[in-house]
């Protein structure tokens, strides 16, 4: 049974590497889990599978798989017929940048957090090893704690909500340790934006190649190859 007066925490959770590893430190504090999963109709949706795969492992009370189909607006390689790129990170902001996706998601969990009577968020944005998403930034996050607070009736009345992002400043090779730190099960996690035919990852994408340097800093290997 739950430790029903531990915390509670909405977690956005994707599959891969960095929103498990947060999911784990979030258990490893202490907090319920309520593990968020959004299924925008992603060119990598067998990371869905994934999620659920991790939501069980690490005993979320409840996840939420919610559909929200980003392909009607497309604008990005992961909600439209664009080709991920695979010769490396890209100048800029890349390609596969889905407009707006944290801000959105951020939203749909701070939505739940208040219903659930959580005031805690955690996402696992990172702005050190990362393809320069503007909202993966410090700035960004704290911009939307900041409304969160003044858009929500428990924000109004005085019950302020965080947004946790333990990863933030950490290394890919950093957050592998800390993902073995806190016994994430890093093995059912997935990566990649451009699954092959055989559901492999192409290992090309500038997210297998992140995973890829992350693992090899830390000189672990990759248990779920």
């Amino acid at each position: 049974m739950p430790d029903t007066s531990a915390p509670v925490a909405v977690v956005l959770l994707s599959g891969g590497l960095d929103s498990t590893t947060v999911a784990a430190m979030a258990k490893a504090e202490g907090y319920r889990i309520l593990a968020l999963t959004i299924d925008y109709n992603q060119r990598h949706r067998i990371e869905l599978a994934h999620a659920a795969k991790v939501a069980q492992a690490l005993g979320a009370e409840r996840h939420i798989t919610l559909p929200l189909d980003l392909r009607g607006f497309g604008g990005s390689a992961l909600t439209a017929d664009i080709d991920v790129p695979k010769s490396g990170v890209e100048p800029g902001i890349p390609v596969t940048y889905v407009p707006a996706r944290n801000t959105i998601f951020l939203s749909v969990a701070l939505g739940w957090a208040e219903a659930a009577g959580a005031h805690d968020l955690f996402i696992g944005v990172n702005a050190l090893d990362y393809s320069g998403y503007p909202d993966c930034r410090p700035e960004f996050i704290h911009a939307f704690e900041a409304m969160a607070n003044t858009a929500t009736k428990a924000g109004i009345e005085g019950t302020s909500f965080r947004v946790h992002t333990p990863l933030a400043a950490m290394s890919k090779a950093d957050i592998v340790r800390a993902a073995a730190a806190v016994g994430a099960p890093l093995h059912l996690t997935w990566s990649c934006y451009d699954p092959t035919p055989e559901g492999r990852p192409c290992g090309l994408c500038d997210s297998c190649r992140l995973r890829a340097k992350g693992f090899s800093e830390a000189g672990v290997v990759d248990p779920a190859l």
